[in-house]
């Protein structure tokens, strides 16, 4: 027995695949045979004779196929049941899987137009995710949050299919950003009194950390936040040695931070599903104890930025929803709406700082085509109680895992982090590159998980305390160099998801700001003190790492493009030819590697060994991310080498000389300081060192303040 075919059929429907096979598929050649999962396909026999010339009983050569179901999506595979090949194998199944492809293609459902003013959110999805609806209805706040995963969803997809005719929200008096006529209302004409500030946070999540740190430097803040505030889509987690930044800024207590620890686990595991790979491509699980072993209570967290961000100073005027910015010379002027009343409100300032996410409408307009070159979408919950003793031991993590092969064009992952008592956060995501006729959905992977999350842990879903939905898109963005995507205008920056902020393995942007939050508060805070909020100053204030870059291809890998049928186990044996080398490795090298801070030399031994243990692993990413992106990848590779040499000459006197030099070039070319501030954080970040923060930076003793025009 042999087996010749492996194939994933993208549909749930494995009833109507088994039908098709057994009734109406017509094979050209060999008899059909019925099986209860498939048929078998029966050719002629010989009578074969032993060295005694006693008969034996014939052997008939049989193709068998036969169907199955899991991660909501049907496999099929075929085997041979000869010592070798049958007459025309290979013609029958070329007919096979090409009439196969036919009749079950790839499906992209569109999203249901939703009406709530004659239906409940409930009433509307129910016909398409039922499940879905089902057990949002189990939540405390569930019809809220499925409104919120349907907007969600809505708002991307609308930025996918419309990418080069973003609606326009920033406008210029100066005409850098043309305007249009199809801007939404006329808010030059308010009435309303206008509040100034020096820093605007849009999206109060991620902007509350960046902001409470820049109101405790003295700068008037004001965050706004188009949710309740303190209301999260998503749990974070974190490691120890990188929320060591938010204590070092000043920002928390070490007292505090243990406070909003919800739970700290031993281990983390990391394990690809390997059933269906060749012996060489197995990896033992990886263990990561010291990767996102932290879970931090977020609404707790959130609450404590706010309090210590009013405290400040700041304000935060939350359930308000974000317009439209006008800039101007001296200052911009964001236009809102209070959603409760209805009302219109606005706030003008030196600087808009854009923290509204992966949908926000100032990165789309920004960036246009290349706003975003992937994105995980990622659903899951948080549940408080349920699963039946021994499932999970709460001391660990489950960090990357699958349990399956490509599903539907996806491949799925699954992450699992204990929380407070006996909660369990988990997620369900894939990564995908962005396409039109499939921008990627939240409800279809909803659907997906509470389908199959009992195929992950044993668990009976009508059991499980169901506490909160989690979920987002988390966009990618594969940089050439630190140019090569805008995240600030004039007076206008993004950080976290709105910058493309991540990493290709499983950070997202929380993990990725809070790493880089020094080196992104001390460039801002020289730019706001010397005024330069030009876009030419503000778009070098990023955390661009040329090793994070180059690492982009592992995520190609990680990709299935729309419309093509690859070997269902193409990515779990590309995922387990390099977790398998880091289970090989000392631990220092896994921790650094998922951490973003691997160096040049650790990156090509890596690389090295990839390639030797898996010979067609190229092939297969050149298959899979195109020729293009592949040569593409290669200028990056060199720009990552020529930047780990220049940081490597660069790394004994140029951070001193910086300091030396500080306090004269600051003064007398301030223009020239920042680039050069900019630069030496580049090649810290160019030797993989994280940033080392010292105390404090001097607070402010006066905010600026620029008169309302």
């Amino acid at each position: 027995m042999k087996e010749i075919c492996y194939i994933e059929v993208p549909t749930p429907d494995t009833e109507s695949v088994r039908l098709w096979l057994q009734q109406q598929w017509k094979p050209q050649l060999g008899k059909k045979i019925i099986t209860p999962d498939g048929i078998r396909l029966q050719f002629d026999s010989k009578l074969k004779i032993n060295s005694n010339h006693s008969s034996v009983a014939a052997s008939i050569p049989e193709i068998s196929i036969f169907v199955w179901s899991v991660q909501r999506t049907t496999y099929l595979k075929v085997f041979r049941w000869a010592n070798k090949s049958i007459t025309s194998e290979s013609q029958i199944l070329q007919q096979f899987e090409q009439e196969l492809r036919n009749q079950f293609p790839y499906q992209y459902p569109e999203l249901p137009v939703v009406d709530l003013s004659k239906q409940s959110i409930f009433e509307a999805l129910a016909p398409y995710y039922p499940k879905t609806v089902h057990f949002f209805q189990k939540m405390p706040k569930g019809e809220y949050d499925l409104n919120r995963v349907y907007w969600w969803e809505k708002r991307w997809r609308e930025g996918v299919r419309n990418p080069q005719q973003p609606k326009q929200v920033v406008f210029s008096r100066g005409g850098l950003v043309p305007r249009n006529s199809d801007a939404e209302g006329d808010f030059n004409s308010l009435s309303s009194r206008s509040s100034t500030y020096d820093l605007i946070y849009i999206g109060g999540a991620l902007g509350v950390i960046h902001a409470a740190v820049m109101a405790q430097l003295g700068y008037r803040v004001l965050l706004i936040e188009r949710l309740s505030f303190g209301r999260m889509n998503r749990e974070w987690n974190i490691a120890r040695d990188e929320f060591q930044c938010l204590i070092d800024l000043g920002l928390f207590t070490q007292a505090e931070f243990e406070s909003i620890i919800s739970r700290e686990y031993i281990d983390g595991f990391n394990k690809f599903f390997d059933g269906n790979n060749p012996p060489h491509l197995q990896a033992a699980v990886l263990h990561t104890p010291t990767v996102l072993n932290i879970a931090l209570d977020s609404e707790k967290f959130l609450k404590l930025c706010g309090e210590k961000l009013k405290k400040a100073g700041g304000e935060i005027w939350d359930e308000t929803e974000f317009i439209r910015a006008d800039i101007e010379p001296e200052q911009i002027v964001v236009s809102l709406r209070h959603l409760p009343s209805q009302s219109h409100r606005q706030a003008s300032g030196r600087l808009l700082v854009d923290a509204m996410g992966s949908a926000s409408p100032i990165a789309l307009q920004l960036n246009q085509i290349r706003a975003f070159d992937s994105v995980c979408p990622t659903v899951g919950a948080v549940i408080a109680k349920g699963f039946e003793a021994g499932v999970w031991d709460s001391d660990y993590g489950d960090v990357l895992n699958s349990h399956g092969d490509i599903s539907r064009g996806r491949q799925l992952i699954w992450e699992l982090f204990p929380g407070a008592d006996e909660d369990l956060t988990i997620y369900l995501f894939h990564y995908h590159q962005l396409n039109p006729q499939n921008p990627g959905s939240l409800l279809e992977m909803y659907e997906d998980f509470f389908t199959i999350l009992p195929e992950y842990r044993r668990c009976d879903l009508e059991k499980l305390e169901w506490k909160k939905a989690t979920f987002g898109y988390i966009p990618g963005h594969f940089s050439a160099d630190s140019s090569d995507r805008t995240v600030a205008f004039e007076r206008i920056i993004a950080i976290g998801d709105a910058a493309s902020l991540q990493s290709p393995l499983i950070f997202t942007g929380f993990g990725s700001l809070v790493r880089n939050l020094y080196r992104l508060t001390d460039l801002l805070n020289t730019a706001l003190r010397h005024n330069l909020l030009s876009a030419k100053d503000l778009n070098q204030i990023r955390a661009y790492q040329s090793n994070v870059a180059v690492t982009w291809l592992f995520s190609k890998g990680m990709m299935v493009p729309t419309g093509s049928h690859l070997p269902p186990q193409r990515i779990n044996s590309i995922l387990n030819t390099f977790f398998g080398l880091l289970a090989d490795e000392a631990p220092i090298v896994a921790d650094t590697f998922i951490k973003d801070r691997t160096n040049w030399l650790t990156f090509n031994q890596l690389a090295l060994k990839a390639a030797r243990q898996n010979p067609t692993l190229i092939l297969w990413i050149w298959e899979m991310a195109g020729a293009k992106d592949f040569v593409r990848w290669i200028g990056i590779y060199l720009g990552f080498t020529v930047e780990a040499l220049v940081s490597w000459l660069f790394r004994g006197w140029f951070p001193s000389l910086i300091e030396n030099i500080k306090p004269w070039v600051e003064k007398h070319y301030p223009a020239l300081w920042l680039k050069l501030l900019a630069r030496n954080y580049a090649l810290n970040a160019g030797l993989s060192r994280s940033e080392k923060v010292t105390p404090p930076m001097a607070k402010r003793t006066q905010p600026v303040i620029v008169s309302n025009k």
